[in-house]
């Protein structure tokens, strides 16, 4: 009796190992299937969900877009970020928008948590939250922003969902006082070698998180991506990951590009 309750409890452990796998599998297959159809800016990146305690980071983010009225949009940033802990990572990074002719700075505190133990479960699971604070105009709103972040693998394949809530605040913020916007983030890379690997991202907003907008008005992007890491002395390293992205909705960039380069030591 004893032999058969192992193999039953073994038998249930194996099967909530895949079912978790594939729920995530099709939460990312989903999102690509629906959005590969507001506004995500055009230097944002996929957030991860682990934490390496110790490791320092310098960070530099780009991206331009080419908005559907013909005007560009450009970001760039440029941050700091420390492992405090192994389980919350956190970094401070200064940032420079640009849509036309308008400029704004602004800075931001971004922090990480990972919820579970690497590679106990089937799925590793995250926590992010970010402030944003404008510094050269003092009528632009306050953003915060938070959301759970999910990672799992299928050998060489890595898989990543966020789902992902925005909110403005501030004595200006008057076209849309206190709404709570809901975006998402997906990502598919295959890890070929450290120095190259390739897949695919998606982003995207879609309103309200309790009343989505039409889909016309929905801001989706997808499009393939390229991946990399080259390992320097004294476990120092240098990685890379940009992406092309493609408008799928009306309201989106015809064309993005997006990428981001990190000095780990």
């Amino acid at each position: 009796m004893q032999v058969k309750q192992s193999i039953h409890r073994a038998s249930f452990a194996k099967n909530s190992f895949v079912l978790s796998r594939i729920a995530l599998s099709s939460f990312v297959v989903s999102v690509a299937l629906y959005v590969s159809s507001a506004t995500a800016g055009p230097a944002d990146y996929i957030y991860m969900p682990k934490v390496e305690q110790g490791e320092k980071e310098a960070d530099f983010k780009f991206g331009t877009a080419k908005q559907p009225d013909g005007t560009r949009a450009t970001v760039n940033s440029l941050g700091f970020g420390y492992g405090a802990t192994d389980y919350w990572f956190t970094e401070i990074y200064l940032k420079r928008e640009r849509a036309g002719s308008d400029g704004l700075t602004l800075a931001e505190w971004e922090n990480k948590f990972q919820l579970t133990e690497t590679g106990k479960y089937a799925v590793d699971i995250g926590l992010i939250t970010e402030i944003e604070v404008p510094l050269n105009n003092s009528s632009a709103p306050w953003e915060f922003k938070f959301g759970p972040l999910f990672q799992t693998e299928f050998g060489k394949l890595q898989l990543n969902g966020n789902v992902l809530f925005e909110r403005k605040f501030g004595n200006n913020n008057a076209v849309n006082p206190y709404v709570t916007e809901m975006g998402y983030q997906w990502q598919a890379k295959y890890r070929w070698i450290k120095s190259l690997e390739f897949g695919a991202q998606g982003f995207g907003e879609i309103g309200k998180w309790d009343h989505w907008d039409n889909a016309g008005f929905q801001n989706h992007r997808a499009g393939p991506a390229i991946f990399g890491k080259f390992a320097l002395a004294n476990k120092q390293a240098i990685k890379y990951n940009a992406a092309w992205l493609f408008g799928m909705s009306e309201v989106a960039p015809n064309n993005t590009f997006r990428m981001q380069l990190e000095y780990e030591f």
